[in-house]
């Protein structure tokens, strides 16, 4: 690892951005509000969104800017190699898996960056919709305040220096939504007749 360290310059910058990302994806307001599947798949996906946003920050900016950004993403995959490896996953599968969360995660960023370059909210939210909440329904309202918090988390990035993302630091909005409203349940009941108080209540 130390040896990675001295090979690539912006490595432990790059492995310290990647975890800011980890630690904002796993803020319970997203599981507990916005109804995220607390699953793999779930947090998989809203580490995915956070570090869309960091490389699509660095990927354009100045020197060293680009090579930050892959050193995040260099940093994600080698998380999920070590995680399969953790799970049981064997050798001879780790690549297959890995190559298909590359896959995986390159075409949600395509998504999300082809919504976010034409400032379209709605296929934004359309875009998290399918991928975070993948195989279940999100909540009403749910993902489109995911897309407002990832606007307003890249209005955040961009402002920041890039001393900041050099020394590995990138601080995440925390994530607030308004909690869920349900309707009030509605029951049948009795009530007045046309003919008055008189005929006594009768079910409507």
């Amino acid at each position: 690892m130390l040896g990675m360290f001295r090979r690539k310059p912006q490595a432990r910058a790059g492995y310290a951005l990647y975890t800011a990302a980890v630690q904002a994806a796993r803020e319970p307001a997203f599981y507990d509000v916005l109804g995220v599947p607390d699953t793999l798949d779930g947090r998989f996906d809203l580490v995915g969104v956070h570090v869309f946003m960091l490389i699509d920050r660095l990927r354009d900016a100045e020197v060293p800017g680009p090579d930050l950004a892959q050193a995040v993403f260099d940093a994600m995959f080698s998380d999920m190699d070590f995680n399969l490896r953790e799970m049981g996953v064997s050798d001879m599968r780790i690549g297959r898996r890995v190559k298909e969360m590359w896959e995986a995660f390159h075409g949600r960023a395509m998504a999300y960056q082809e919504a976010v370059v034409g400032e379209d909210d709605a296929a934004l939210a359309d875009a998290l919709a399918r991928n975070v909440w993948r195989g279940v329904v999100a909540p009403d309202g749910a993902a489109a305040a995911l897309a407002a918090l990832v606007r307003r988390d890249r209005a955040r990035l961009a402002a920041l220096p890039m001393s900041e993302f050099v020394s590995g630091t990138a601080v995440f909005l925390e994530p607030t939504f308004p909690e869920p409203t349900f309707p009030e349940p509605t029951f049948p009941g009795p009530t007045f007749s046309e003919a008055g108080p008189e005929a006594g209540l009768v079910p409507v």
